[in-house]
Order: C-alpha cells, then sequence, then structure tokens
C-alpha cells in the first residue's frame, strides 16, 4: 500500500527571524518545508541544514515575492521538488528600518516598496495558492498589531497590513467549496533584528514594557500560533486575524 505523503508547507521570507522560527516549528509538526528566500542564500541555507539536523525535510528556493513570475516559479519548484502545497504562510514582509517617517515625510520609493513587498507580494502568493492549494489546505498571512496601536510613523506600513487583513476575510469567503482556511497573524512587538535595528535601548525597553506580559515577543511565540493555524486545531478558525502580541491591544 502506497505510503501517505508527506503535507508541504512555504514559508515566504523565512532565511531569519520571525520566518526562519516558522520553518522550523513547521517541520517539527511533521511539514517538509519549503524556504523562500529574496537574496540571502546563505541563511535560507542555514534554516534548511537546522530543519535536516533535527531529522526534518526542507529545500530552499528564491523568489522576490513582489514579482509574479518568480512566485509561479516557487510553486512549481515546490510541487517539482517535494510533490505538493498545503500551507502557504505569507511572512515575507518589509518595514522602513529604525523609527519609520511620519506619512507628511514618506518618499514615494517608500511608499511604493512597501506595497510592492506587503500588499503585491501576499496578493501575488495569495493567487497562486488559491489555484494550487490542496484540498483542506491552509493560507496564512501576516498583519500588525500596530494597526491597532495606531503609532505615528507607521501609516503606509499599517496601511499594508491593513489590505491584507481584508483580503484574508475575503479570500476565506471565495474559497467556498475547497476546504482551505485563510486567516492572518497580527504580531505584536517581537525581537527579531528587523525590529530592533535602530531603534535607541529606552525605545527597546518602553516597548517590552507595554504589553501585560511585560516582555517583548519571541519569534518562537508567532510561530507557535502560526502551527495552530496551520494544524487540525485550527480548522474551525476562518478570515479571522489572530493578534499574538501579549495583550498589547
Amino acid at each position: 500500500m502506497e505510503s501517505k505523503q508527506q503535507q508541504v508547507a512555504i514559508v515566504t521570507g523565512a532565511s531569519r527571524g520571525i520566518g526562519a522560527a516558522i520553518a522550523q516549528r513547521l517541520a517539527k509538526d511533521g511539514y517538509a518545508v519549503v524556504v523562500n528566500y529574496a537574496g540571502n542564500v546563505a541563511e535560507a541555507d542555514k534554516v534548511v541544514a537546522a530543519i535536516g539536523a533535527d531529522g526534518g525535510t526542507a529545500i530552499a528556493v528564491q523568489a522576490d515575492v513582489a514579482d509574479p513570475a518568480a512566485v509561479r516559479a516557487l510553486f512549481d519548484a515546490a510541487i517539482a521538488q517535494l510533490g505538493r502545497v498545503d500551507v502557504l504562510v505569507n511572512n515575507a514582509g518589509i518595514m522602513p528600518p529604525g523609527l519609520p517617517p511620519q506619512l507628511a515625510d514618506t518618499d514615494d520609493q517608500t511608499f511604493d516598496r512597501l506595497f510592492s513587498v506587503n500588499v503585491k507580494g501576499s496578493f501575488n502568493t495569495m493567487r497562486e495558492a488559491a489555484a494550487k492549494l490542496r484540498h483542506g489546505g491552509r493560507i496564512i498571512n501576516f498583519s500588525t498589531s500596530v494597526i491597532g496601536l495606531a503609532l505615528p510613523g507607521y501609516a503606509v506600513y499599517a496601511a499594508t497590513k491593513g489590505a491584507i487583513e481584508v483580503m484574508t476575510n475575503i479570500l476565506a469567503k471565495e474559497l467556498r467549496g475547497k476546504n482551505i482556511t485563510v486567516n492572518a497573524v497580527a504580531p505584536g512587538p517581537t525581537a527579531t533584528a528587523l525590529y530592533l535595528e535602530g531603534k535607541a535601548p529606552e525605545v527597546i525597553e518602553r516597548a517590552a514594557k507595554a504589553p501585560p506580559l511585560e516582555r517583548l515577543g519571541q519569534p518562537e511565540d508567532i510561530a507557535a500560533a502560526v502551527s495552530f493555524l496551520a494544524g487540525a486545531d485550527g480548522g474551525w478558525i476562518n478570515g479571522q486575524t489572530l493578534r499574538a502580541n501579549g495583550g498589547v491591544v
């Protein structure tokens, strides 16, 4: 009798930080993982090696999610090398380093790049997943708790993630009949290199004190939320945004 084929998860932006933690957690959960990266092959290979050393299966595939052709190639590589795609985690995203500019000081290049990666990138992968995910699959997008915090300086970044929450809700309804759930995770301040870069110690300390649990989130905290939504226990959650932020908002 043919053995059941291993389920496959694509994690975008998985070479570092939250994405790397998600890739490693899903591998421990039993998925074969596609570690997507935009440019840093060395970091992606480290994640693949760590998963392999722990007994898991992973491959690294380069793709700029803002490029529709690259996204199609990403899914095609996953299917060609691993046989299927069951889970898409849209972790890839960018924000301006340090304290971002206020809306009136945001230049066109920054605005366009944020929407290109954060909105168009997730649109590209969601569109591909709608056609290529197996029946019963999962799409897990990434929003941000900055939407609720409404912090000055984050207007454009939060706007990109507001678009993600709307698309998450509507796509969940559009996939009726495929038994595919579509949800989003909205982290609060999380101790990654991307978040910590360029911030003064007092800014980081203030952010750590803001949640009632009085600490920054860790990448593993966010990976645990993704694991829940990807797994059987999250099967009745659909069209929702889970705010994984320690109660900050």
